[in-house]
Formats: C-alpha cells, structure tokens, sequence
C-alpha cells in the first residue's frame, strides 16, 4: 500500500473513531468508552434495561474468541476454524454497538452524558 494510501485510510478511520459514521450518532469512541458504565450500571441495578442473560451472552462470546478451544478447531479445517470466531466476534461487536447506543440514550435521559469520559450535565 502506498504512504498516501496509508494516510488516507488512517484518517478515514480516526473519523470513525472520533466522529461517527452517521450525524447524531455516538462515536465508537464513545460507545467503547461507555461499556464499562454499562455494565457497572447492569451489576448495581441502576441500568436494568438490558437483561442479565444477555451480558451473559457477552461475556461468553467474548470468552469464545479469545480462548484457544474451539468448536471447528483452525488446525483441523482452518477456513472454518477461522470462520466460527468472526462470526461470534461480528455478533459480539453488532451486538455491543446496539447496548452502547441504546445505553447512551438512557443516561441522556438520566441527565447524564459523558464527553472524553467526564460527565456533562
């Protein structure tokens, strides 16, 4: 890829992160940012708009791509081996940008809403 390539795609992706994909949307900066809150918010029972099976849910896709055990191990067919995990990893993040958003209304509506990870009321 050439150096003027790079830098193109660089700062497309420093927009996405920092800006959004949409107007009016939360950045993925912010969303990211936010899952902790989430689910802090989930465990102290402030935040009880998202079940409980579903955090489970999280945390065991999460668990699932980062472990080394696999339903379709990669050494025995490995373009399927592969597949297993982006397909629990793209579930796992669509999934995530759903909570953060709908999470990010609710403090809103809280009257309370974060920039750069201090509260703005």
């Amino acid at each position: 890829m050439r150096k003027s390539n790079r830098a193109a795609a660089g700062a497309a992706a420093w927009q996405v992160v920092h800006e959004g994909i949409e107007p009016g949307k939360p950045t993925l900066w912010a969303r990211a940012t936010a899952v902790p809150r989430m689910l802090g918010g989930r465990i102290t029972g402030r935040y009880t708009q998202m079940p409980a099976s579903r955090v489970l849910l999280f945390l065991a896709a999460l668990v699932y791509v980062l472990s080394p055990v696999d339903l379709v191990p990669e050494l025995f067919i490995p373009l399927f081996g592969l597949a297993d995990d982006a397909v629990v990893a793209v579930w796992l993040a669509s999934g995530l940008m759903g909570e953060t958003e709908r999470f990010l209304e609710w403090e809103r509506s809280q009257g309370r809403e974060y920039v750069q990870g201090r509260v703005v009321d």
